[in-house]
């Protein structure tokens, strides 16, 4: 059984940091990619960041670039969300996600549906 926990989130002040983990079992970790995504209420979930299997390839939304930092550590199957500088508009519920490897996922990464499991997500909430 695939099982993805979130965990790290809460509420910050605007300008504080957060850093989010997602521990993953069940599933071949070293070998899937990952990603980080966020829902805000009344929003689309949208891409936040990514990293390959390896962790040779990071991706990030632009709202994020800069401030953001998707790191992995596959010894003990958790990939993390560094978040600095936030804002009150990076308020959302952060999700992780896996991709088993999937083919053209460097290209595709963006997508929600691209990705084969869920976590069930952890409240950020940035004060202003």
């Amino acid at each position: 059984q695939v099982q993805l926990v979130e965990s790290g989130g809460g509420l910050v002040q605007a300008g504080g940091s957060l850093r989010l983990s997602c521990v993953a079992s069940g599933l071949p970790f070293s070998r899937d990619n990952m990603g980080w995504f966020r829902q805000a209420p009344g929003k689309e979930r949208e891409f936040v960041a990514a990293i390959s299997w390896n962790a040779d390839n990071t991706y990030y939304a632009d709202s994020v670039k800069g401030r953001f930092t998707i790191s992995r550590d596959n010894n003990q199957n958790t990939v993390f969300l560094r978040m600095n500088s936030l804002k009150p508009e990076d308020t959302a519920v952060y999700y992780c996600a896996a991709d088993a490897n999937s083919r053209g996922w460097n290209l595709r990464f963006r997508r929600s549906d691209v990705y084969d499991d869920w976590g069930q997500g952890t409240q950020v909430t940035v004060s202003s």
